[in-house]
């Protein structure tokens, strides 16, 4: 089994609405978008193996600083992005997956450990989230609410 990698990690504040989010981006996309912002992800065994010590420790470091942790990309090692999640659950943290998949296109198993999930490949001419045209979608798994309006700019 290949190992889950990430190129980086951040912590971000934009890419979940009302979430401080430990972000990382995982290489090895197999989807190559056209356009996409993150060509450099597209490697496979690029970066850093994602091991469950190194993300508990990320954790500890950040407990009651982050409440969210964020997985651009990794869905193709679905297996251990599952461990991740848990993880992540574990500690009370919300979750989320950045995805060029559609939601039936993904592992079933991963939903149950996500908060929220931003679906669709990037198509330039269509936009991302902020844009009102645009294919993806972020939504609350909790609810099932479609969240896009929160990257809009336009009120609840």
């Amino acid at each position: 089994m290949q190992a889950l990698r990430f190129i980086s990690e951040e912590i971000v504040w934009q890419e979940v609405p009302g979430e401080v989010s430990l972000a990382f981006f995982c290489s090895g996309c197999p989807l190559r978008c056209r356009g996409c912002h993150s060509s450099d992800s597209w490697k496979a065994g690029r970066g850093t193996v994602l091991t469950a010590g190194y993300l508990q420790g990320r954790l500890k470091q950040y407990r009651g600083l982050i409440s969210c942790v964020l997985f651009m990309g990794g869905e193709w090692h679905g297996g251990l992005l599952k461990q991740m999640l848990r993880i992540a659950r574990e500690e009370e943290l919300h979750t989320c997956l950045y995805t060029g998949l559609e939601r039936h296109e993904l592992d079933p198993a991963l939903l149950p450990h996500l908060t929220y999930l931003k679906t669709g490949r990037w198509l330039p001419e269509r936009g991302g989230l902020n844009d009102p045209d645009t294919n993806q979608q972020f939504t609350d798994l909790r609810s099932g609410a479609n969240l896009n309006h929160l990257f809009q700019g336009e009120p609840l």
